[in-house]
């Protein structure tokens, strides 16, 4: 498969303090991988370096072996889009507003929608089974519809890569399972490149392909659920006691199963 989003040997600072070093990794196209880490490893940094928020102090982000330096905002968000940990709702906006406004890179801010725009977004909120919701006022639905509306945002851009902070924080079980259903619908029928952070280490076995682990900036490890979730990794990197067994709904999957901390006296 061809590289379509590249770190190559990317590092940056808040404030002279070192918050990645060294990143290099690859996503091929139509990749479906998680980035895991403990609380300020570099998950949420990592996401915004990859879609030019952020600067890297050194090395390059390329996209199809074009560095991103040298393209647009608005070219950037015709390719890659993100969507973040905390939801931006604007407040008032009908479902239908907010995932038009994903179209702002291509028809710009002042522009009306165009036919096509309207075709685009419609197909979006089908494919996200939001079109029946369209006319409600976004800040009346549920976590789970929200999540969905903001991923239609994202969609209608119409990336070639799609970047999720933490996609299912605030969810209960069902929307969890939900967004990650979609997720991966998209990835698998659409051909759609993702790459999301994740914190629930057997939600990200069970979804996805491969993982990138991450700890105090670095890549510790990558690879298939498999190769990366062992109980010595995770009990270096997270400082948890852990027993690793096959996973029953994925047999090339490993299932975590957490243990209490040893106490004494």
């Amino acid at each position: 498969m061809t590289n379509l989003l590249s770190a190559e040997k990317i590092s940056f600072a808040y404030n002279n303090a070192p918050t990645l070093t060294e990143i290099d990794f690859a996503l091929a196209s139509g990749a479906l991988r998680a980035l895991l880490g403990p609380n300020g490893s570099g998950k949420t940094t990592l996401l915004k370096v990859l879609t030019g928020i952020l600067p890297p102090a050194r090395g390059a982000v390329k996209y199809a072996g074009a560095d991103l330096k040298s393209m647009s905002r608005r070219e950037i968000a015709r390719r890659i889009a993100l969507v973040p940990q905390e939801l931006n709702l604007q407040f008032g906006f009908t479902v239908r507003q907010m995932v038009m406004l994903g179209r702002t890179p291509h028809t710009g801010a002042l522009s009306g929608p165009s036919k096509q725009d309207r075709a685009i977004v419609q197909d979006v909120m089908e494919m996200t089974e939001i079109g029946a919701m369209q006319d409600r006022v976004i800040t009346e639905l549920s976590g789970g519809e929200q999540q969905r509306v903001v991923i239609a945002m994202a969609l209608a851009q119409e990336p070639h890569v799609l970047l999720l902070d933490e996609p299912t924080v605030h969810l209960d079980i069902n929307h969890q399972i939900e967004i990650l259903d979609l997720v991966r619908k998209l990835n698998r029928e659409r051909g759609l490149t993702v790459l999301a952070t994740m914190h629930d280490l057997n939600l990200a076995a069970l979804y996805f392909d491969d993982l990138v682990l991450l700890e105090r900036g670095r890549i510790v490890a990558q690879g298939a659920p498999s190769e990366v979730l062992s109980a010595e990794r995770i009990h270096a990197v997270f400082n948890a006691n852990v027993l690793i067994q096959p996973h029953p709904a994925r047999t090339d999957a490993p299932q975590v199963i957490l243990l209490p901390a040893e106490r004494h006296g």
